[in-house]
């Protein structure tokens, strides 16, 4: 049977049904109606009906009438599920069969040139995902909270749950303010329920994916662009990096009450080093993972706690007391607090 597509859908919804329900409303039309001759207004729409076959000729009455849609609609729709069915079948096989030959085409000696691979554009999304998929043993991940694509994070999780079960074990570092985002909040809550650990920091990195330590991503010098590293030493030397500020990180939960009077306190510190070492607020915002509105609050906050007006007067009185960041929180102040970050 004719296969019907978008086309023949859209002509049957907005012509050939009302015709057919005049035909049948009426009893039939004559064959010599002109509306459905060659060459009449409805002739289109009518030509689908009797394809369909929703129409039949009664010579005894020279009409046209209507069939019950009923005895035609399984003939139309079964072959259709039945062709979507097949196609979503053999999407499948052929997205496993690539995914065969990208495993071997990554194992192979000619696969990579070099211990560096240079990505770019929408390349580096697939590379990831292909990466991930290929990992047996760990994966470790810091994602800088500032520039990361919240939209991405539903594909993220796929892909990650999907190798945490396959018993991969996952750690992941996020900046203070990731605290502050609720998709980020269903990420972690997403990926720790499969036995991922997840830690904050106060300070500024770059985002980085170690897989099973001998494959390393960071970013590309350029916009859009990332680099691929497998030379052992210095895949070795980005895995260390990452241990040393794991050490250093919060744990990410969704109960997080009392660490953030600590994890605010880390921010407070954060900021006064950035106001200590005449950081642009841009410059700021970014370290902190935050938007420049917020880091402005931060700074805001501080102007408070020492009861001045001005950033002179603040940087006079943190010189005169010799704050610098470096040093334990004063006694009897409350780190600052703003609302959640509007990014």
């Amino acid at each position: 049977m004719t296969s019907f597509g978008p086309g023949e859908r859209s002509l049957f919804e907005s012509e050939a049904t009302a015709l057919y329900e005049e035909i049948a409303t009426q009893g039939g039309i004559p064959k010599s109606d002109p509306r459905v001759a060659e060459g009449g207004p409805d002739r289109a729409a009518f030509d689908l009906l009797q394809e369909l076959g929703l129409v039949t000729v009664d010579e005894l009455d020279a009409t046209w009438v209507a069939v019950d849609p009923a005895t035609v609609q399984s003939r139309v729709v079964a072959p259709l599920g039945q062709q979507g069915a097949q196609l979503i079948s053999e999407s499948a096989q052929w997205a496993q069969a690539f995914s065969n030959l990208s495993q071997t085409w990554r194992q192979s000696p000619g696969s990579v040139k070099g211990p560096f691979i240079e990505l770019r554009g929408e390349a580096i999304a697939p590379y990831i995902t292909s990466a991930v998929a290929d990992a047996t043993r760990e994966l470790l991940t810091a994602q800088p909270q500032t520039g990361r694509a919240m939209d991405q994070l539903p594909q993220a999780i796929e892909r990650e749950v999907g190798a945490l079960r396959r018993g991969v074990t996952m750690r992941t570092l996020y900046q203070h303010a990731a605290r502050r985002s609720s998709a980020t909040h269903k990420y972690v809550a997403a990926v720790t329920a499969e036995g991922a650990q997840v830690r904050t920091l106060d300070e500024f990195f770059d985002r980085l994916i170690v897989v099973d330590r001998r494959l390393a991503i960071v970013p590309g010098a350029e916009e859009r662009t990332a680099l691929a590293v497998r030379e052992p030493s210095l895949v070795h030397y980005l895995a260390d990096i990452f241990e040393r500020s794991w050490e250093r990180g919060r744990p990410f939960t969704n109960r997080d009450t009392p660490l953030m009077r600590d994890i605010a306190a880390e921010q407070r510190a954060m900021t006064i080093r950035m106001l200590v070492g005449g950081h642009a607020d841009p410059v700021g915002a970014k370290r902190l993972g935050v938007s420049p509105r917020t880091y402005a609050a931060y700074v805001s906050d501080l102007k408070h706690e020492f009861q001045v007006d001005t950033r002179f007067q603040l940087g006079y009185e943190m010189g005169r007391l010799g704050i610098t960041g470096n040093d334990a929180e004063p006694h009897g102040t409350e780190p600052p607090h703003v609302e959640a970050d509007r990014d």
